[in-house]
C-alpha cells in the first residue's frame, strides 16, 4: 500500500476538517462551486463528477470486460447483495429511525424534527451506493468485473423501486423524485467512464500488449484514486459546512442510528457471503455495497422534498459525514478477515 492508502483514515479526517474550514472561510467560492452543474436541474456537480471519474476510471481500466459475461454463472454474491439492499436495508433503517428519533431521543428532538430526520435516513437507505463503491472494492482487492455488475444491477433496480419504497416508508404516495437526478448521475458516474475505460483498454492492449498495460500503464494511476477521494471530501464538506456546524448536536444524534445500520448491513452481507461460500473478492465489495449509499441522489431528493435547511437534508448530509470513515473501517475488517474465505469456490 502507498502512503495515501496506509494512512487513509488520517487523511480523511484532515480533509473533512479542511472542507468545513474552507466552507466557513470562503462561502462565496464554495457557493459558486456547489452550483456548477453539467445540465440544469441534474444535481450533477461538475467538480464532484470530475473527481469521481478520477476515482473510478483507474479501476474500470482493470476490468476484463469479457469476464462480465461470466457473472451469470456465479449469482450467489449478487443475489445476497440485492437481498440486503432492497429487502433488509430500507426497512431496518426505518425501524432504527423510529426507535432513536421518536423514542430514545424524544427528550431532545421535537416530533416534527423527528419526522424530518426519519425521512432523511429513509431516503438515504433507499439509495444504494454506485460509483464510490469502486473505491472500496479497490481497497479490498475486489473483483472489478463483479463489482461493476453489482453496481449496474442496483442502478437498474433503483429506477423502479426507489420511489415506491420511499413513498411506502414515509407513508405518502407520489413522492416527487425527479428521475433526471438518478438518470444523469448514472450516465455521468457509471456509463461515461465505463465506455471511456473500455475503449482505452482495448486500444492500448491492441497496440502495446496486455503485459505493458497491466504492469506499466495501470501503475501510473496508483495514487490518483485516493487523492481524488480526499479532494472530493474537502468539497463535500465545504458545500455543507454551515449545515454541519450550526446543528452539531443534531449531527451526533443522527449519526448514531446511521452507524448502527451501516455496520449491521455490512455484517449481514459479509456473514451471508461466508455462509454461502462466496470468495472474498466478491464478499468484501458486497459488504461495502450493502452498507454505503448513493448520497448524491439522497441529498438531492431530500432537498427537493423538504428544502436545503430541513432536518431531512441534514440527515442525508450526516450520511456522507459517517460513510467514508466507516467504510474505511469496514475495508480494514474485510482485509483482516480475508483468510475466512476460500478463493477457489464459485460464488
Amino acid at each position: 500500500m502507498n502512503i495515501f492508502e496506509r494512512y487513509l483514515t488520517v487523511w480523511v479526517g484532515v480533509c473533512m476538517v479542511a472542507g468545513i474550514g474552507l466552507g466557513k472561510a470562503m462561502p462565496e467560492l464554495t457557493g459558486i462551486l456547489s452550483r456548477m452543474e453539467f445540465v440544469g436541474g441534474s444535481q450533477v456537480n461538475v467538480p464532484i463528477a470530475v473527481l469521481i471519474w478520477l476515482m473510478i476510471f483507474p479501476m474500470m481500466l482493470k476490468i476484463d470486460f469479457a469476464s462480465i459475461l461470466q457473472v451469470g454463472k456465479r449469482p450467489k454474491g449478487l443475489l445476497i447483495t440485492l437481498f440486503v439492499n432492497w429487502v433488509v436495508k430500507p426497512f431496518s433503517m426505518a425501524f432504527l429511525g423510529w426507535l432513536f428519533f421518536r423514542v430514545i431521543f424524544s427528550a431532545w428532538i421535537s416530533p416534527e424534527m423527528a419526522d424530518q430526520f426519519m425521512a432523511g435516513v429513509i431516503i438515504l437507505a433507499a439509495a444504494p451506493c454506485t460509483a464510490m463503491v469502486f473505491v472500496w472494492s479497490h481497497l479490498t482487492d475486489g473483483d472489478p468485473a463483479y463489482t461493476l455488475v453489482q453496481v449496474a444491477v442496483n442502478d437498474l433496480i433503483m429506477l423502479v423501486l426507489f420511489i415506491p419504497i420511499v413513498g411506502l416508508l414515509l407513508g405518502v404516495s407520489g413522492v416527487p423524485v425527479d428521475f433526471k437526478v438518478l438518470l444523469y448521475s448514472v450516465i455521468f458516474f457509471v456509463v461515461i467512464p465505463l465506455v471511456a475505460a473500455y475503449s482505452l483498454r482495448r486500444a492500448l492492449i491492441a497496440s502495446k500488449g496486455e503485459g505493458w498495460f497491466n504492469d506499466r500503464f495501470i501503475a501510473l494511476f496508483a495514487p490518483i484514486t485516493v487523492i481524488a477521494l480526499l479532494v472530493t471530501l474537502v468539497l463535500i464538506f465545504a458545500f455543507q459546512a454551515e449545515n454541519i456546524t450550526q446543528k452539531a448536536f443534531f449531527v451526533v444524534l443522527i449519526a448514531i442510528p446511521i452507524l448502527i445500520q451501516v455496520y449491521f448491513n455490512s455484517s449481514l452481507v459479509y456473514g451471508l457471503m461466508k455462509l454461502f461460500k462466496v470468495p472474498h473478492n466478491v464478499a468484501a465489495p458486497g459488504a461495502l455495497i450493502g452498507a454505503s449509499n448513493f448520497f448524491e441522489l439522497a441529498v438531492a431528493t431530500s432537498i427537493a422534498l423538504y428544502g436545503p435547511g430541513s432536518g431531512a437534508a441534514l440527515a442525508t448530509v450526516v450520511g456522507v459525514l459517517v460513510e467514508v470513515p466507516v467504510m474505511l473501517s469496514v475495508c480494514g475488517i474485510c482485509n483482516r478477515t480475508r483468510h475466512w474465505f476460500p478463493e477457489d469456490v464459485i460464488p
